[in-house]
């Protein structure tokens, strides 16, 4: 009874299924049949499409032959590979492993007062300044392998006749070692960060102020400052230096010989086994959006070298007083000899501190402020040579300078900087009855205006000089007439 139940049901759902199956075969009736179209409208019909075909068919013969005829794309180049830095902050790609970049500077001195055509009379060097001059033509290496990194820095002038030399050559072990770093650079190489830790020896710049350190295609001015030129002439010096940074920290803490490649005794040579201790501690943040503030503390200690002087023989000498070129008794003069006088040690040192306020001045460009202040005892090393053993005293030193740069869109600059720079703070001058103090500091107001198109520059420079090592017709100190205009013609490649 069940299953004749199932059967009815089964029996009841398929019928409308087959009864729509039966419909769906079922032909569907005709439409009506139109009005034929007539046999001229026909005919225009066709003649339309061929017309389409064949220009259609022209198109494609057009397009085929310039295809045929223009030159194959050239392949994408491929990029290179990212690189990660596990501390945080996208890299960008990565540097070749080796880079050269360079610079070159070309001086016109239009005119100078201290200038005349004559020689040196001991030297036999030209006084003359008025003169076309390759101030400076260097080319530099980098290697940089991560971990390692290398560098390697050639200099050619004719400051004093044509000469070439080595100027920075160092190698460097750094931390993290995926930041690549270049310190100091130059035009072509961009620098990410600073490392944590970065330990480097060989010709190095000196970690003391920031003049010092700053880089000869990156400063606005000509040359550095006096007292920068004084106290550490021409900068670098052989040495280890531990430099780097965290955040808004940076530091540098050097071991030099003490003896930089542009000082007048030992350039580049040690006469002594003491070394100086060089170092600075700067901050550079944003204090608020477009303005950045960068100070720094340095201080430098070490000892100096005094040459002693052999033994010398007794001399006889003889002074033609009544000049009939008769030798007589009267006239002969015995010269004791002096015994040998070892060579000494003195103590240096210099305190230094520097301050830069930079900000971002809307349609003209950045405005800079630098200031910086040096004080130091028995340290000048360039033009003036502190020796105390024989001036029988210290000399105590005092440096400092103020200046500004104003961008003038990014095709100018103008700036203006003053400096001072006092070798003998404690300097006398013998007048006919009494011992007065004497002012032996020099000055110079350097006023600046530039021209920049990618990395080159053209830099007029007017040196306003003055010192208190002149002196007049009788013989009194009056100060020096020495200034300079001077013209300079730069390139970085």
């Amino acid at each position: 009874m069940k299953g004749s139940l199932l059967v009815v049901a089964a029996l009841l759902l398929l019928a409308p299924v087959a009864q729509a199956q039966e419909t769906a075969a079922q032909p569907a009736p005709a439409p009506a049949p139109g009005p034929a179209p007539a046999p001229d409208e026909l005919a225009r019909l066709r003649a339309t499409v061929e017309a389409q075909q064949r220009a259609l068919a022209e198109l494609e013969a057009r397009v085929a032959k310039t295809e045929a005829a223009a030159p194959a794309p050239p392949a994408p180049a491929p990029s290179p590979a990212p690189r990660t830095d596990p501390y945080g902050g996208a890299l960008g790609p990565a540097v070749p492993a080796v880079v050269v970049s360079g610079y070159v500077h070309v001086d016109w001195v239009a005119f100078r007062q201290t200038s005349q055509n004559e020689v040196n009379p001991s030297t036999r060097a030209p006084l003359n300044e008025d003169r076309f001059l390759l101030r400076r033509a260097r080319i530099r290496v980098d290697s940089d392998q991560g971990l390692i990194h290398g560098a390697l820095e050639l200099d050619g002038n004719t400051i004093n006749g044509p000469q070439a030399r080595p100027w920075n050559a160092e190698v460097s072990l750094k931390w993290p070692p995926t930041a690549p770093y270049v310190f100091p650079g130059d035009l072509a190489q961009q620098t990410t960060r600073e490392p944590f830790v970065m330990v480097s020896t060989g010709l190095l710049l000196t970690p003391f102020g920031f003049e010092v350190a700053e880089l000869d295609i990156t400063r606005p001015f000509l040359e550095r400052a006096t007292m920068a030129n004084e106290l550490v002439p021409n900068s670098y010096d052989l040495g280890v230096r531990v430099l780097g940074g965290y955040k808004f920290v940076n530091y540098a803490l050097g071991i030099m010989n003490g003896d930089p490649i542009g000082e007048q005794t030992f350039p580049g040579r040690d006469p002594n086994k003491s070394k100086d201790l060089v170092f600075r501690v700067g901050v550079s943040t944003e204090v608020i959006e477009g303005v950045r503030f960068d100070a720094g503390f340095s201080g430098l200690t070490g000892r100096g070298f005094h040459e002693g002087n052999g033994p010398s023989k007794d001399q006889l000498v003889w002074r033609d007083q009544n000049e009939d070129g008769i030798v007589q008794q009267t006239e002969l003069q015995s010269l004791p000899g002096s015994p040998a006088t070892p060579s000494e040690g003195f103590q240096r040192f210099a305190l230094g501190g520097d301050a830069r306020l930079h900000v971002r001045v809307p349609v003209l460009g950045e405005l800079t402020l630098r200031t910086e202040l040096m004080r130091a005892k028995n340290l000048a090393r360039g033009v003036f040579v502190a020796d105390p053993v024989s001036s029988s005293r210290d000399l105590r030193e005092l440096g400092w300078y103020v200046g500004g740069t104003q961008e003038l869109t990014r095709w100018a600059m103008i700036g203006v900087r003053y400096d001072l720079f006092d070798p003998d703070a404690d300097a006398t001058d013998q007048r006919p009855f009494a011992l007065v103090p004497k002012d032996s500091s020099v000055s110079t107001w350097a006023l600046m205006a530039m021209a920049r198109w990618k990395t080159c520059r053209l830099v007029a420079e007017y040196d306003r000089r003055k010192n208190a090592f002149g002196r007049d017709a009788s013989g009194a100190p009056t100060t020096l007439a020495d200034d300079s205009l001077t013209l300079r013609a730069v390139v970085g490649f």
